[in-house]
């Protein structure tokens, strides 16, 4: 029912929303259509307002409310369109400058005549259909855009376009007063019996109390699955003294419901280290109901007594201070760990420190509060600043799927399970997303039926989702929905449909809440709803690498969404959806084009319109890009759509757009994407600018044309148009946009009306960062002053450029260009020997700048950086007659930069020196500096004095060459970035990473404590030794450096953090090389390229089978490499030779002839990639078929020269197949690259790897010239096939002929494949295939490829000479 009350509560407020419009409301008061409006509001706002308060009180029981709330909000609902579609009109009667839908039409000739005239439409239009001709002249009658019924039919008005002629929707003045006093009467006479029924409900109900499960430490699970090395670490922690610093240390372990928070606290609190490290141990379940005295009683009742208490107490105790006393006395010189299990909510930091305050009386160190939560504002709150909180996430697949089994079977699998039910579980494991709550329940599930059949039922139809059980995932779940406030569960219900894992912008998902009505509009100042759900525990933050901040949702919460939500949203989102499973009422749709979609998709997609109102959704969402046959389908569905506020959609041409599209009127967000492959010829439709309800519109994704159409400024309710600058620079007449919040570039232009300065002056609200180009072209400070700027409060960045010719004298423009003294960044650029402005230069009313670019200009002094106070940022470029920086030069003085940070000189060509006194305070803030471009510098601070930078964390030179002298890199153990590049040599150090090319001065290696990985190049300073502190170094590079290992080298430096070690163009023997093994014991990938010396010591002194933590071997282009090792048979029984350790899971041995024998690779059966690459003296002997059991991908480029070509990979894969050590099904080969199309398309090659190879490569087959019928049958059984390429088959005449067969085919590459001429006809290719690439093809091919894509353009062709 809360549902129900809020629901109704949101709708009346978005009716009240909309009455509040001066016009309509004024129409709503006229006497046309004689309502007591003024009273209809008072009723309303009532209403709402009983509703709002309704909302905390137990109305479960009252069926008749229910009904009549059910009835109101549809009629509410009714009432915003019909409002809204006034709305539309008014707005389309002050762009045309027409009064169809005035308020009062009054009594005149012309009223009389307007009334009239809708009165006819109005009668004709319900018997004659309306229709509405297409734009160009030529065709004949188009698709009817408005019903009889309709308020509204289509006509054409000039929208000043080369074409003529862009569609318009007419008003109907009898239709929608008839509506409107309808629908405003229906509620109306709801109001009373609706507010009647909420004043009759009591005042005293008490707010209901989540109940949740009580927690005991008593283990009941008694192996802890997949935790272990995080158990490790917090035990180490809790015990070693870490914690010691704090008075009372607080350990939040937070993760989502069904994490398994309880039970690795239950592990690590009767873990026997915690037990004799901490001297007392309390555990209490505090839940939902954090009461301060009830949590201080149960404390202390389960605190030992101690004898002669002085403030002994009971726990039944009711003074609080006493309890408290009690158990600081209880706790004096003891130890102790207090773990405060599933904490919910706390009501203020005041009741915590409370709770906290007797544990902090003894003064003994170690001790620990562990916290568990769900919400991670709770776990914020409580931690103290040493600590971060032990975030639990899904356990690992491999350990997820032991817990899955043990739930399922407990100790003892069936015989049977192997066989005929791991593949199920794997599949159903994967789904579950490492849940251990999850994995019980489904667990219980499938423990009461073990057959395959069943399992796979519950597989396909998520039965998980349907259990009532309070301790089943969804319940434990939804406990945590529940207690969300109603606007809150809105916005979580509402993630629905979006698809799983995706990466919401705080933009887009708050203006799809604002669209929907979740928030306000008209508040620039909402609550972020997104953190409010991150602080609950329903989303997780995530960073992208340009640092822009991303939320993302688990799966299993987006399946509680999904539940939630059922009634209102569905997301379709897989092959076999069924119709049936759409609820009726669904409003919000979505569809995920994640995949091949076959006819039965098409099926489905037809019965949908006949399963719910089309014309009624609210929102449409299609994610991702289809091809032409989806793009029908969604074209004929959503014909009828009328009612949308909410429009995501990919294009490749505006024709199949929906044919509705005009008549959305009320949309208010529309995104459109389109492919990223050259498509400039697609425009925009033209009808775009008669959405004027448009408030969101966003062509991020856009790749068509820039041009825009001419009246896209009709779209005046736009607040943000999110796309390029580009677009931006091409609104026109863009003054008349007033909503618009951001325009990132705007040109002046001259020549063209509508593009004049004065456009930007009406534009109030603009914010973010505007970029204003071609200068130049405006020559006067009233032309300047047009724009406006000083009025604009909310604009945070500004960019004036000139264009580079621009030689303007005593130019006073820049006078007219000042800005709001709100902005914080401001560039000028290219101005030439205009001075500085006096708004910067002399009144300084730019007061509040934080970052400053000035570029291409010859002003001899700077301006009064001193008066800048919150200046942060400098950027100096190609400043004319600039020879020094610093004080008593250009104007600047030693308080110019008191609160400067990061500096940048760029282009400079006469810049020398920087000069300043090494004390200057300066010195002391800057955390960056750059210089780039800079030829004649010699000198800078930093040179000289660089202990005085002891913030500095950036330095950035590039291009410099009289800068050559530095002292040890880097300075400070803070530095996070270092790059300086002259001359061919390079140093580049992020503070993970340290990459050397040709850099021969000193390292400071001491302040590397925190690199991971090292690239040297080509120096010979560098020492082994130096690197042996670095206890973080995961991973060397070494590619010329001959002196790093010498015959001397020294084996006793060890490198144990090293896991990771690449050696290129090395002198190096065999001898000295396994020495420098010896020195990385945990060393888990190896690469070695092109030591052509180099030897590997003889197999029986061990090989590499020491390495036993290796997983990753690469060697190329060592000729030498294995000459010591067997040619032919290695041995046989306790005889075989096994050079390589058996932890190798990817080998790729590539350009080595000394590699001889398949038998060397005989115990290898853990690899899941093998690679072996011109090889050309390697043989089948000793092949142990068991190394391709785990194997993902294989590449064999193998051939034998002196054999006419004939490639080891037939004889390899005809022997997997033939083994009788791997059944059919064991595969796990994804990928093949193999020399032989005769080798792979045999049948029993092909059966073995049908059900998971997913891409086929052919590469260098010089024999196959075209394919048997054998080839062809076998080719259809790879029914998993995605992805097919045919790579230097020089003599390949033609493609498969049942191309068309491979159904799951997505893409087809053909490359430097000259002997193929002809292409199949598209329909000889797969529905399925949505990309061919062809690259050095003969022109032939290439031409027929250009005409398949002429004839599809939601065909995807591309590659060399297509010009597409």
């Amino acid at each position: 029912m809360e549902t129900a009350i809020g629901t109704a509560g949101w709708l009346v407020g978005k009716v009240l929303n909309k009455l509040s419009d001066d016009l309509v409301a004024a129409y709503v008061a006229s006497s046309e259509l004689g309502l007591n409006s003024e009273q209809i509001n008072t009723n309303l706002k009532y209403m709402q307002g009983l509703l709002h308060v309704a909302q905390d009180r137990d109305v479960s029981s009252n069926p008749g409310l229910q009904s009549l709330l059910e009835d109101l909000s549809k009629k509410a609902d009714e009432a915003e369109d019909a409002l809204d579609e006034l709305h539309y009109f008014m707005i389309q009667d002050k762009l045309d400058g027409t009064q169809e839908a005035a308020p009062e039409l009054g009594d005149g000739i012309r009223a009389h005549a307007l009334h009239t005239g809708h009165a006819a439409r109005h009668t004709f239009g319900n018997w004659l259909p309306c229709f509405s001709c297409s734009r160009t002249q030529d065709d004949d009658c188009a698709t009817p855009i408005a019903t009889a019924s309709s308020p509204h039919n289509a006509t054409k008005v000039d929208s000043g376009n080369d074409d003529g002629y862009v569609m318009k929707l007419k008003f109907d003045r009898v239709a929608m007063s008839n509506k409107i006093k309808s629908v405003i009467e229906s509620i109306h006479n709801l109001c009373d019996p609706v507010s009647d029924l909420l004043n009759k409900i009591p005042h005293n109900n008490t707010t209901i109390t989540l109940q949740r499960p009580h927690t005991g430490s008593i283990v009941a699970q008694d192996k802890l699955y997949g935790r272990g090395a995080i158990l490790e670490k917090t035990v180490n922690a809790l015990t070693n003294g870490t914690y010691d610093g704090e008075t009372l240390p607080v350990l939040p372990i937070v993760g989502p419901g069904g994490i398994g928070k309880t039970t690795f606290t239950q592990h690590l609190y009767n873990d026997e280290r915690i037990m004799r490290h901490f001297n007392v141990r309390v555990w209490v379940c505090v839940s939902t109901d954090f009461d301060l005295l009830n949590l201080t009683r149960q404390i202390l009742g389960c605190m030992p007594a101690i004898e002669k208490e002085e403030h002994k107490c009971t726990v039944e105790t009711a003074n609080l201070d006493q309890l408290q006393k009690s158990i600081a006395e209880r706790l004096k010189s003891k130890r102790f760990l207090i773990v405060l299990d599933d904490i919910w909510k706390c009501n203020s930091e005041s009741d915590w420190n409370n709770l906290l305050a007797p544990f902090k009386m003894g003064g003994t160190k170690g001790n620990m509060v562990l916290v568990t939560t769900r919400f991670p504002s709770i776990a914020h709150m409580v931690k103290v600043k040493t600590t971060n909180p032990v975030e639990l996430h899904g356990l690992e697949p491999n350990d997820f799927l032991e817990f899955f089994e043990a739930c399922i079977f407990g100790n003892s699998k069936p015989g049977h399970y192997e066989d005929d039910l791991t593949d199920v579980a794997r599949d159903i494991a994967k789904k579950l997303k490492g849940s251990p709550l999850a994995a019980n329940t489904v667990g219980r599930l499938l423990r009461k039926n073990l057959s395959r059949d069943y399992w796979i039922g519950v597989l396909e139809n998520n039965e998980w989702q349907n259990t009532q059980n309070d301790d089943d995932i969804m319940s434990s779940l939804k406990i945590s929905y529940d207690y969300l406030p109603f606007r809150l569960k809105k916005c979580f219900s509402y993630c629905s449909l979006f698809p799983e894992d995706y990466e919401f912008d705080n933009l887009e998902i708050t203006r799809f809440w604002t669209v929907i009505g979740i928030l306000d509009s008209t508040c620039r100042n909402n609550k972020n709803y997104l953190e409010e759900l991150v602080e609950n525990g329903f989303l997780v933050k995530g960073v992208v690498k340009s640092n822009d901040q991303y939320y993302v949702m688990h799966d299993l919460l987006h399946e509680l969404s999904r539940n939630v939500s059922s009634q209102e949203c569905f997301n379709i989102s897989s092959l076999n959806f069924s119709v049936d499973n759409i609820p009726q009422s669904i409003r919000h749709l979505s569809i995920t084009i994640e995949d091949i979609y076959d006819e039965s998709f098409e099926e489905e997609m037809g019965k949908l319109k006949g399963r719910i109102h089309i014309g009624n959704l609210r929102t449409l969402m299609i994610f991702g890009l289809h091809n032409a046959r989806v793009a029908n389908i969604f074209k004929d569905l959503f014909e009828e759509i009328k009612g949308l506020r909410v429009l995501f959609i990919g294009i490749n041409t505006p024709k199949t757009l929906p044919n509705s599209f005009l008549k959305l009127i009320h949309l208010q967000y529309l995104k459109i994407s389109s492919p990223r492959y050259k498509f400039e010829e697609m425009t925009l439709p033209t009808t775009l600018s008669r959405l004027y309800h448009l408030k969101f519109l966003d062509l991020e994704d856009w790749n068509g044309s820039t041009e825009l159409p001419r009246d896209i400024n009709h779209l005046v309710n736009l607040c943000h148009f999110h796309s390029s600058k580009e677009l931006h620079s091409h609104i026109l007449e863009v003054g008349k946009m007033k909503c618009l919040q951001e325009i990132k570039e705007f040109h002046v232009k001259k020549e063209v009306v509508g593009f004049e300065l004065s456009e930007l002056a009406e534009l109030a609200e603009l914010g973010g960062e505007l970029r204003i180009c071609n200068l130049d072209t405006v020559t006067s400070k009233g032309e300047a002053s047009a724009a406006k700027l000083k009025n604009k409060k909310n604009l945070k960045g500004l960019e004036l450029v000139w264009g580079t010719k621009h030689q303007t004298i005593n130019d006073d423009v820049l006078d007219g260009l000042q800005p709001h003294p709100n902005l914080r960044v401001l560039g000028i650029i290219n101005p030439g020997v205009a001075p500085c402005p006096r708004w910067l230069c002399g009144d300084s009313s730019t007061k509040r700048l934080e970052a400053l670019h000035l570029e291409g200009l010859s002003w001899g002094t700077l301006p009064p950086f001193e008066r800048l106070r919150h200046l942060t940022s400098l950027t100096l470029n190609n400043i004319v007659g600039m020879s020094v920086f610093g004080p008593g030069f250009s104007g600047v003085t030693e308080k110019s930069f008191m609160h400067l940070t990061a500096i940048v000189f760029e282009n400079m060509p006469g810049l020398v020196k920087w000069v300043g006194e090494p004390n200057s305070p300066l010195f002391s803030r800057l955390e960056s500096i750059k210089f780039e471009r800079c030829p004649l510098l010699c000198s800078f601070p930093f040179l000289e004095c660089s202990n005085h930078f002891t913030n500095l964390c950036s330095l950035h030179i590039d291009n410099c060459p009289e800068l050559s002298q530095f002292p040890p890199m880097p300075h400070t153990s803070t530095v996070t970035y270092i790059l300086v590049k002259n001359d061919g040599s390079r140093l580049l150090y992020d503070g993970k990473v340290l990459s050397i090319e040709g850099y021969t001065l000193a390292l400071a290696f001491h302040n590397m404590n925190k690199v991971e990985a090292m690239y040297i190049t080509d120096v010979s300073h560098i020492l082994f030794s130096d690197l042996q502190n670095l206890n973080s170094l995961r991973s060397i590079h070494v590619d010329r450096c001959d002196g790093m290992f010498s015959a001397e080298h020294d084996d006793s430096v060890v490198l144990p953090s090293v896991q990771n070690l690449g050696i290129e163009e090395l002198c190096i023997t065999g001898e000295v090389f396994s020495k420098v093994l010896m020195c990385f014991p945990a060393l888990s990938q190896l690469t070695i390229k092109d030591c052509e010396g180099l030897e590997f010591l003889p197999v029986e002194d061990g090989g590499l089978s020491h390495l036993r933590m290796l997983q990753s071997l690469k060697i190329w282009g060592c000729r030498k490499m294995f000459s010591r090792w067997p040619k032919g048979e290695v041995g046989g029984g306790d005889h075989v030779i096994k050079p390589f350790p058996t932890s190798l899971k990817e080998l790729d041995i590539s350009f080595m002839s000394s590699m001889q024998s398949m038998g060397l690779l005989s115990n290898l059966t853990s690899l899941t990639n093998l690679r072996l690459v011109s090889c050309e003296e390697l043989t089948m002997d000793g092949f142990n078929p068991l190394i391709t059991v785990n194997l993902k991908k294989l590449t064999v480029d193998a051939m034998h020269d002196g054999q006419g070509y004939i490639s080891i990979v037939g004889d390899l894969l005809s022997e997997i197949a033939s083994s009788k050590l791997m059944h059919r099904g064991s595969f796990q080969l994804e990928e093949i690259v193999v020399d032989s199309i005769s080798a792979v398309l045999t049948a029993p090659v092909c059966s073995h790897l049908a059900a998971s190879l997913h891409t086929l490569t052919f590469s260098n087959d010089e024999r196959a010239t075209t394919f048997t019928e054998e080839q062809e049958q076998a080719l259809q059984l790879l029914t998993s096939l995605k992805y097919l390429e045919f790579r230097d088959c020089h003599n390949l005449q033609s493609l498969p002929q049942g191309l068309r067969g491979l159904s799951s085919l997505k893409a087809l590459r053909i490359f430097i494949c000259t002997e193929i001429l002809c292409l199949p006809p598209k329909e000889g290719l797969p529905t399925s295939l949505g990309n061919l690439n062809l690259w050095r093809c003969g022109s032939e091919l290439t031409e027929q490829a250009r005409r398949l894509k002429e004839s599809d353009t939601w065909f995807s062709v591309t590659g060399s000479g297509l010009g597409l």
